[in-house]
């Protein structure tokens, strides 16, 4: 994998919080955190994107006409069939 060096300016609270994991032994130095962090944001920002696609597509599925004592029947039964219930 080809790095890139990068230079960044943070204050000094962040920098003593950033020191403080590495110190902690979370981390093996500044970049290994920083990786980290984008890695989550990268998660985060997917799984953002993912939950609104499904919410699109339950507006986009319409109304239920199923009443909720059906719908409470129907997820009963699926739970009893997979031994959950």
């Amino acid at each position: 994998m080809v790095m890139t060096r990068k230079t960044i300016t943070i204050p000094e609270p962040m920098d003593a919080w950033v020191k403080a994991q590495v110190d902690d032994g979370r981390y093996g130095n500044d970049s290994e955190y920083f990786r980290d962090l984008i890695r989550r944001d990268q998660d985060r920002r997917l799984a953002e994107h993912q939950l609104r696609s499904l919410i699109d597509e339950g507006r986009e599925s319409g109304q239920s006409e199923n009443q909720i004592p059906e719908i409470k029947q129907r997820v009963q039964a699926r739970l009893r069939a997979d031994g959950r219930l």
